[in-house]
């Protein structure tokens, strides 16, 4: 048994394996043993989007109500005093909103200025600086199909 886990000599004391060769996948010679913080925030991670996609869900409710009952769950901070549940969901949510981008549909919730919402890869916000007052302006109120009312609404 003691071969199956470790390699090295078969002389006594602890035969060490590097963890290249355990995190490997089995279906690569390796043991499949998993990095758990990334797995852990990984697994946290899915429970983010199902708050997304499901903010009317009873966990959602529970959070809402403790933690981000003034604003949307992506703007929610963690807070005074969280739980060990909500600092994990909130460092999951931090990770995934550095690859979000809003798909721009009926243009009612995105943010100009504060939201991620241009196709652009390396600076999805829009660059220009935020005109005083009009820092929560939405893209509804700019964007009429695929033309920009500049003629209408000034920055």
């Amino acid at each position: 048994m003691n071969k199956f886990w470790w390699t090295g000599s078969s002389g006594r004391g602890i035969k060490w394996k590097e963890w290249a060769g355990m995190n490997s996948p089995k279906s690569k010679g390796g043991m499949g043993f998993r990095k758990l913080k990334e797995f852990n925030l990984a697994m946290i991670g899915k429970q983010v989007w199902n708050f997304m996609q499901n903010p009317n869900s009873l966990a959602a409710s529970i959070f809402r109500a403790r933690y981000f009952s003034k604003n949307s769950f992506l703007e929610a901070k963690v807070g005074h005093n969280p739980s060990f549940i909500w600092r994990s969901l909130w460092e999951a949510k931090e990770m995934a909103k550095k690859g979000l981008r809003w798909r721009v549909g009926d243009r009612s919730l995105i943010k100009v200025w504060k939201d991620p919402w241009l196709p652009k890869l390396e600076n999805p916000r829009v660059e220009s600086e935020v005109v005083h007052g009009r820092e929560d302006v939405i893209v509804w109120f700019i964007m009429f199909g695929v033309s920009w009312l500049g003629h209408r609404y000034y920055f």
